[in-house]
């Protein structure tokens, strides 16, 4: 009885690779923002760059799973379009295209998209997520959980969230990693310590191969070498955690891996309106 139900497990995890193998995927890199910060110490509770100042990119995705769409992270908000930057402000953030106006360029309305993917709740990746209140919203439940506290947690904004938090729209709590469609070509892993509920992305394209998406386990490539943990983090111990299994994971599969925020790392992708296959 044992072996019989460990063939079957075996077979169905080779079907599901195969399906992987055949599903058609494609990977879009959007421009969702830039957030100039005047003290990079903000983002390191070890003071590793003291004097510092960086523009970090703001980028967010679209995932074509066959005649399916989803989109990974939402950006700013879109109230920040054309927003001038304030030199005196710690951090300052800006849009140059909204969401809604780069998908017309690859020919998708807003109510195409069926699954809003969000790697966790600071108001600079949920931005823009009530532009597609139809799809269904994939967040980490701990995450979900922490929107509903009081106080709030730093940099959380619900009203950004209103058509599932409010309105009743499709939501689903992620616990544990997630296989978004089933077949094992994109996949949200749970790596907790940014946030209660964070999740990182693995996506897998037939020519290009796997694609790692960081959410905010880390915001720049460096901080996996030097293990640099912004101070505002929820757990500094989950975060070391994670971002140990992000740099194995990336390793073991060979995977290009893409720090959102990092704008040498994004560059790693193909420049929009072009996908990765």
């Amino acid at each position: 009885m044992k072996l019989t139900s460990l063939f079957l497990a075996l077979a169905g995890t080779l079907a599901a690779a195969q399906a992987a193998s055949a599903a058609e995927v494609k990977l879009w890199r959007l421009d969702c923002g830039t957030i100039k910060i005047k003290d990079l110490n903000s983002f390191s509770d070890t003071y590793q760059y003291t004097g510092k100042q960086r523009t970090l990119t703001d980028s967010c995705y679209v995932i074509q799973h066959e005649k399916e769409y989803m989109i990974w992270d939402t950006g700013l908000p879109a109230g920040l379009l054309k927003a001038p930057l304030d030199e005196s402000a710690p951090m300052q953030p800006t849009l140059a295209a909204t969401i809604p106006q780069q998908l017309e360029q690859i020919g998708l309305k807003p109510e195409a998209i069926s699954i809003v993917g969000i790697s966790h709740y600071h108001f600079d990746h949920i931005g823009q997520a009530a532009d597609f209140p139809k799809a269904k919203l994939l967040m980490g439940r701990a995450d979900l959980d922490a929107m509903k506290s009081d106080p709030l947690p730093f940099a959380a904004v619900p009203d950004l969230l209103k058509p599932w938090l409010q309105d009743g729209g499709a939501v689903e709590p992620v616990s544990g990693d997630k296989d978004v469609f089933g077949d094992g070509s994109v996949t949200m892993l749970t790596m907790p310590g940014h946030t209660p509920g964070s999740y990182a992305l693995l996506v897998k394209l037939a020519k290009t191969g796997p694609v790692l998406l960081s959410g905010d386990i880390v915001h720049f490539e460096e901080q996996l070498k030097n293990d640099g943990v912004p101070p505002f983090n929820t757990d500094r111990a989950q975060s070391l955690a994670s971002m140990d299994r992000l740099a194995r994971m990336a390793k073991a599969l060979k995977a290009i891996l893409v720090v959102q925020h990092d704008a040498d790392d994004i560059r790693k992708l193909p420049t929009f309106p072009r996908a990765a296959e």
